[in-house]
């Protein structure tokens, strides 16, 4: 068979049953990050592009013409919306004189949730997509970040040639509770006194909840969304990433696997937190507000999307990047996965080591916060 392997510079180039057809072929697994739509989305918003520092350059291995492997690549001019820093590494490339950017990385932007990212059927095809991605960058980059890897992919590839991170997040895991009650039931008593506390307060307040996804969602909850994200994002990046369009582009391509969670006060939107629904994961990505009321953003980004998790018998909660606030709320540590090549031996060399540090300090954390769960001790 003829192999062969082309660049996309844009997802219009490919049809999203072949490419879904590698990213999610089983949809108890479905990931909605990889999915044909939602890359789309965000380049067709501008989110992603040149002038973002994001530009597409997709990988796709053929075998006489059919599609047997794929992954989300883009060539970058800086390390921002990615989550797994390596500010350091480029400001050491500098000093010693060379050129950092471009950089190759194999994630879906601004979305630090784990998923797949060689997108393949077997585990040989993805060896030959990651060795094409290694003779790319050699050619043509500093270096190629896959982020947020599957473990097993993440230990398959380890070697010399892909250097091993890791981080810590904080996931929520559905015992199968039928309801709240149930899961405070499993919580120390301090633990489910605080959180049936700050729960009280917020309704006390006069806010009430919905949760809108599918045919409930339009664009006027899109217009308000949009201002509590904008409001908190510049607050908190300086620059938001998302455009307006690509919230309305959601509705028109993803609805099904959209929830966005709404916060009424006097029937007026007030707060929101925007979820994407998996084959077995609730994903809680942004949020923001325009009043302050105390617990607010644990209602509307924790307890709330819980709550639906129940609902819909979903497996996991998967609430962002870091928070040791929300071990405390039943989110336990969970390690992600990265992998790493740098083109300079000698920085290579340097990071491996780092590296190995820091994956130990990683694992010292991770046993110290296992410490403090807040659930009740079995005995």
């Amino acid at each position: 068979m003829a192999e062969a392997l082309r660049i996309l510079k844009s997802l219009h180039e490919i049809g999203a049953n072949v490419w879904d057809g590698l990213a999610n072929p089983e949809m108890s697994r479905y990931n909605p990050f990889v999915s044909h739509a939602f890359l789309l989305a965000l380049e067709d918003s501008n989110s992603t592009g040149p002038k973002t520092g994001w530009s597409a350059h997709h990988l796709i291995l053929e075998n006489d013409g059919v599609a047997i492997a794929c992954c989300p690549c883009y060539i970058k001019s800086h390390s921002m919306g990615e989550y797994v820093f390596d500010h350091g590494w480029a400001e050491a490339y500098h000093r010693a004189g060379g050129l950092y950017y471009p950089k190759l990385q194999v994630s879906v932007p601004f979305t630090p949730a784990t998923g797949p990212r060689l997108l393949a059927r077997d585990d040989g095809s993805k060896k030959k997509l990651a060795e094409h991605l290694i003779s790319i960058c050699d050619q043509s980059a500093s270096s190629v970040h896959m982020t947020f890897v599957p473990e097993a992919d993440w230990t398959m590839l380890a070697g010399k040639t892909w250097l091993q991170r890791q981080d810590l997040q904080f996931h929520w895991h559905n015992n199968n509770y039928k309801s709240f009650d149930d899961f405070l039931a499993g919580l120390s008593s301090s633990k489910r006194k605080n959180i049936r506390k700050e729960r009280k307060a917020v309704f006390e307040n006069g806010i009430t909840f919905k949760h809108l996804t599918s045919a409930e969602l339009n664009e006027d909850h899109w217009n308000h969304f949009f201002a509590f994200y904008m409001d908190t994002g510049s607050r908190k990046w300086g620059k938001p990433y998302l455009t307006r369009k690509f919230f309305s582009l959601l509705s028109e391509t993803m609805a099904d696997h959209t929830l966005l969670i709404m916060a009424y006060r006097d029937d007026k939107m007030i707060a929101g937190a925007l979820n994407f629904i998996g084959g077995d994961t609730l994903f809680g990505r942004n949020w923001g507000c325009l009043e302050d009321h105390p617990f607010l953003h644990f209602e509307t980004c924790y307890y709330q999307a819980m709550d639906f998790a129940i609902s819909r018998g979903l497996k996991t909660v998967e609430a962002g990047a870091q928070g040791e606030h929300k071990l405390a709320r039943g989110y336990l540590p969970q390690k992600t996965y990265s992998l790493h090549h740098l083109a300079h031996p000698g920085l290579q060399r340097a990071v491996a080591d780092y590296l190995k540090q820091e994956r130990a300090g990683v694992e010292h954390e991770a046993q110290l916060l296992s410490e403090h769960s807040p659930f009740k001790e079995v005995e």
